[in-house]
């Protein structure tokens, strides 16, 4: 007797994040990120050219950077208990009319004062386009993959994220540029704002935006307590990209001040540019790290790279060897602050994703403008040389932060975190 064989069975494999989040998706969330971009470099070139004033120029580029700070957390907050969509359809408007309004501020008699509040108003009302993207998207990634392959789409993840900050960071200073070049210094506010309204509006009305965590609502559990959010576990990494934010800010003023000694300051965002270009590439790199390679073990060795680039900086007499630490730097800074938006979306408490992705994208935005800030003093009022400390000191809090954190997790815990 014969007996017929059972048909093999076919298992489709698992969609990836690309298919599950669409394409589209990537190419708004990447355009939404713009109108940020633009804004301090902006609104630093229409404040120096309606009230020729570059003192006050950059003070009202850090109270951009000052608003965001202070209210990027704050609306984290709101996207995670009120959801993404609500929170970014009223921030899409009201960023875009603060725009048109510091506009008109600033070329009209208002005083001093009223430019820095609306440029406080500005950063206040930024879309959280990055790190809601982050959390948008490591929700889809928890909810809707296989555990086994979550890991590493998080990685992978967080390594996408990143190339698209740092290219948009380099895109939008120059778009900003053309714009005011080809019609006038108050265009690229008025683009920022057309771009805002219309693409952060499109990402917040995007399908994947009702998305909600399976953590928050499948069982009926509240989202974790707030006192959740000041771990230490979580405070270090919040830490460690605090230090990549100064690193950002003092590198990108102190190689300024150096190229600015050699009679070609407008050079600097050339040679900085060696620097991201590698950042960016070797960010998109660490997805194809082996999972031996730990994270805390990404953090110490790569922020270790970023600290030896910089103690090169006391040795730097000439654009090419300036380039050259920069070349060493770049392989360092991406994959670090990679990692440690790794380590966030790892230990998010439940349902404060979104609150922690814009802790952390606060953190930089705040170490950036104290880096500036300071450096620009040190440069002006004792030399480059001084304001050169200054990134290695940055690289120093990195690096510290990454021992700590060694200490303050396993092997095994970080594995699990990262699937759990």
């Amino acid at each position: 007797m014969t007996h017929a064989s059972a048909p093999p069975q076919i298992t489709e494999p698992s969609p990836s994040l690309l298919r599950l989040a669409g394409f589209p998706y990537f190419l708004i969330a990447f355009i939404a990120r713009l109108p940020f971009a633009m804004m301090v470099v902006g609104v630093l070139t229409v404040v120096v050219s309606a009230r020729g004033s570059l003192s006050l120029g950059g003070l009202t580029s850090a109270a951009v950077g000052l608003g965001t700070a202070c209210f990027g957390p704050l609306l984290g907050a709101a996207a995670d208990r009120f959801g993404q969509r609500v929170v970014l359809v009223v921030l899409a408007l009201a960023n875009g009319a603060m725009l048109l309004l510091f506009t008109f501020v600033v070329y009209g008699e208002a005083a001093d004062g009223f430019v820095l509040l609306a440029a406080v108003g500005i950063g206040a009302t930024a879309p959280q386009v990055a790190p809601l993207s982050r959390s948008r998207l490591v929700t889809i990634i928890a909810d809707r993959m296989p555990e086994a392959r979550r890991a590493k789409t998080v990685s992978g993840t967080m390594a996408y994220e990143s190339a698209a900050d740092e290219t948009v960071f380099v895109f939008g200073p120059f778009l900003v540029g053309i714009l005011a070049s080809a019609f006038a210094p108050w265009a690229p506010l008025v683009g920022a704002a057309v771009l805002t309204v219309v693409f952060v509006g499109a990402f917040a009305l995007h399908p994947s935006g009702r998305h909600v965590s399976q953590d928050r609502d499948a069982d009926g559990r509240a989202p974790s307590a707030v006192s959740e959010l000041f771990r230490p576990q979580l405070l270090i990494v919040v830490l460690g990209i605090l230090g990549v934010g100064i690193f950002f800010g003092t590198m990108l003023t102190s190689l300024t001040s150096f190229m600015a000694d050699r009679g070609a300051p407008e050079q600097a965002g050339l040679l900085y540019g060696v620097m991201g270009v590698g950042s960016a590439v070797l960010a998109l790199g660490v997805a194809w790290l082996p999972p031996s390679f730990s994270m805390r073990a990404r953090w110490l060795i790569f922020a270790g790279i970023l600290l030896a680039g910089t103690l090169l900086l006391g040795f730097v007499d000439s654009p090419g060897t300036m380039m050259l630490a920069l070349a060493i730097m770049g392989i360092g800074i991406g994959p670090t602050l990679v990692t440690q938006y790794s380590f966030g979306a790892a230990r998010s408490p439940r349902g404060r994703s979104a609150t922690v992705m814009t802790m952390l994208g606060s953190g930089v935005v705040v170490g950036q403008s104290i880096g500036a800030a300071v450096a620009g003093e040190i440069a002006e009022n004792v030399g480059t040389s001084a304001a050169l400390l200054l990134p290695m000191i940055a690289a120093f809090i990195a690096f510290g932060a990454g021992v700590a954190n060694w200490a303050l997790s396993s092997e095994r815990r970080t594995r699990s975190s990262v699937t759990a």
